[in-house]
C-alpha cells in the first residue's frame, strides 16, 4: 500500500472475507452512539499514551509504552498510513510526524478516514480538553448529536444553586428541556463508577431524594454523586422523559469494582424501567451477559467497542461470543475514542465473523450481508 493512501482494513484477513462481502462493508458508514470528542490542544506524549491505557489511572511507567500492547500496535497499523507512515512505523517516528499536525489537522484526517456517518458524542469526561459535538462535525464533515450525563447533571444542579428542596423538580426539568431539544438523543449514567450495579434500583420517593440530594450539596464542591439513591433517581427519571440510557457496563478503569459491574445486577432495573431504549457500553468481560439481557429485553441493546480496541488480534473472537445469544439487530458500534484515533479493528470483526458463521452453515454471501452492523437505535 503506498505511504498516505487510506488502510484498506480488510488487509490480511481476504481468505476469511470474501471480496463481495467486503465491498460491502466498506460502503456501510457507521454511527458511532458512543464517543468522546477530539484533542482540541495540543497534548505530549505521555498524556497521549495515557489516553490508550484503560486500566490505569496512573502515568505509564518509565519501563514501557503503550504503544507496544494490542491498541498501541493498532494504532502504529492503521493510524499510520493517515499520517504519511508506513504500517507499523515505529513508536518514535510516529510520535514525531503526529507532533507536527496541530489538533484540527490530526482530527480532519483521523476522523476522515473513520468512515463514522454521525457521531454520538459523551461530553461529560474531561470536556475542557476534547471538543464539542460542533466541533467534531466541523472537522469531520459528519452530523452530530449528545449525551446527557446523568450524574453530572445532578451535580451540576447542586453546585450552580438548586436547593435539595427543589431538586427533584429542578432535574426533572432539565430532562425535559434535554428530550425536547433536538441536540439531545439520550442520557448515560456511569453507576459502575459511582456506585456499582448491586444496590437498590428501587424508584424512590422524592423526599429520599431531597434527603439524598441535601447530603451531596453539603459536601465540598467539586461534588462526586455517589448515592445509591440519586443514582436510581436519575435514571429512572430519564426513562419517564422517554430519553434512551446509556450504561457503562465492565471494562473500565480501576475506579470501579468490575466484579459488581455484571450487567446481569440490571435485571431489577430492568424490569421495573419504563421501557425505553437501553444501551450497554462495552460490556467486556460480561459481554456473553450483556448479549443475554439483549435477547431478553426488546429494549435492551449493547456494544463491544471499547474492547474490540483494546483485544488486538481476539476481538474477533469478541464479537463472535458477544453475538452468542444476541438478535444482530441489537449489537451496536461504537469507539469510545478519546482524542483523534480512527478505529477501523471492527469492520474486520464484521466481516470475518459472519462470514465464518456462513461457512459453517452453508448460508447464501446476501445473507451475510444483511445482520453486519450499520449504526444505533438511539
Amino acid at each position: 500500500m503506498p505511504v498516505g493512501d487510506l488502510p484498506d482494513v480488510f488487509t490480511g484477513v481476504t481468505a476469511q472475507v470474501p471480496e463481495a462481502l467486503a465491498d460491502h462493508l466498506r460502503g456501510v458508514r457507521l454511527v458511532d452512539h458512543h464517543v468522546h470528542g477530539a484533542f482540541t490542544e495540543p497534548v505530549d506524549r505521555a498524556t497521549f499514551e495515557a489516553s490508550i491505557n484503560e486500566g490505569s489511572t496512573d502515568p505509564v511507567p518509565g519501563f514501557m509504552t503503550m504503544f507496544d500492547s494490542p491498541l498501541g500496535l493498532a494504532i502504529r497499523r492503521w493510524c499510520a498510513p493517515v499520517l504519511g507512515l508506513e504500517p507499523f512505523t515505529g513508536a518514535d517516528e510516529y510520535w514525531a510526524v503526529r507532533s507536527q499536525l496541530d489538533p484540527a489537522e490530526l482530527a480532519r484526517r483521523m476522523l476522515g478516514a473513520a468512515g463514522i456517518s454521525r457521531w454520538i458524542v459523551d461530553t461529560g469526561f474531561k470536556g475542557d480538553l476534547i471538543s464539542t459535538p460542533e466541533g467534531m462535525t466541523a472537522v469531520s464533515a459528519s452530523p452530530s448529536s449528545s449525551i446527557l450525563r446523568l450524574e453530572r447533571l445532578a451535580e451540576d444542579l447542586l453546585e450552580t444553586g438548586t436547593s435539595p428542596a427543589d431538586f427533584p423538580d429542578a432535574f426533572r426539568a432539565a430532562l425535559a428541556q434535554a428530550a425536547a431539544s433536538p441536540d439531545t438523543v439520550g442520557t448515560k449514567t456511569i453507576a459502575a463508577y459511582r456506585t456499582n450495579f448491586d444496590i437498590d434500583w428501587t424508584r424512590p420517593g422524592d423526599d429520599a431524594v431531597v434527603t439524598a440530594a441535601r447530603d451531596l450539596a453539603g459536601r465540598p464542591h467539586p461534588l462526586r454523586l455517589d448515592s445509591p439513591v440519586l443514582i436510581a433517581f436519575g435514571v429512572h427519571e430519564a426513562a419517564a422523559a422517554g430519553l434512551p440510557i446509556q450504561v457503562h457496563v465492565g471494562f473500565g478503569d480501576r475506579d470501579l469494582d468490575l466484579n459488581r459491574t455484571d450487567p446481569l445486577l440490571l435485571l431489577p432495573l430492568l424490569r421495573t424501567l419504563t421501557p425505553v431504549p437501553v444501551l450497554l457500553l462495552h460490556c467486556y468481560p460480561f459481554h456473553r451477559q450483556a448479549g443475554y439481557l439483549a435477547q431478553a429485553f426488546d429494549n435492551v441493546n449493547f456494544d463491544v467497542g471499547l474492547a474490540v480496541n483494546y483485544l488486538g488480534p481476539r476481538s474477533t473472537s469478541l464479537v463472535a461470543e458477544a453475538l452468542d445469544t444476541a438478535p444482530f439487530a441489537k449489537q451496536l458500534f461504537s469507539s469510545d475514542a478519546f482524542g483523534p484515533r480512527s478505529f477501523t479493528c471492527s469492520a474486520r470483526c464484521c466481516g470475518a465473523v459472519p462470514w465464518a458463521w456462513s461457512s459453517a452453515s452453508g448460508s447464501a454471501p446476501a445473507t451475510v450481508r444483511r445482520p453486519t452492523p450499520s449504526g444505533s437505535s438511539t
